[in-house]
């Protein structure tokens, strides 16, 4: 027990620290491209989203609902947003899965806050539950539940 105790807090005290990341990238089961963006708005502001991808020195806006901004043509029709609760945005891009560059950066701003995620083309998940919970940084979170599972065993 004091072995165990020892080791969880060994675990806490180098993993606490670390926060989820505000910016994932997966694939959804249908070929669909996913970005969810955790960034939390700036109080007493409109919530305002653009979401982006660059590769090499060009940077493509894919959707966004700036006034005076735009989406690239080839995005229109092609993507749509959704609110994620407690706060964030989620972007889903149809029809591209092919057509992605191979090393890319993933972009999103909201409230002016940037989040942003270089990802190679094979490196990018299937968007199950498993996946995304092991590759947001969460470390605290597995730790906690670690700990939960030891003391109750």
């Amino acid at each position: 027990m004091l072995k165990s105790l020892f080791v969880f807090g060994v675990l806490a005290v180098l993993l606490i620290p670390a926060k989820c990341e505000l910016i994932s990238v997966c694939i959804e089961d249908d070929n669909d491209l996913r970005v969810d963006c955790r960034v939390e708005p700036k109080p007493n502001k409109i919530n305002s989203y653009e979401f982006s991808w660059s590769s090499g020195t060009k940077e493509s806006l894919i959707n966004t609902n700036v006034s005076g901004s735009s989406a690239e043509a080839q995005f229109k029709d092609k993507s749509y947003v959704e609110e994620l609760e407690p706060h964030g945005y989620r972007l889903i891009l149809t029809g591209f899965t092919d057509k992605l560059p191979h090393n890319t950066t993933y972009l999103c701003k909201i409230s002016g806050v940037v989040a942003r995620v270089n990802m190679e083309k094979d490196q990018l998940a299937t968007c199950s539950a498993v996946s995304v919970f092991l590759k947001s940084s969460c470390s605290w979170i597995l730790c906690l539940l670690l700990f939960f599972y030891q003391t109750h065993s």
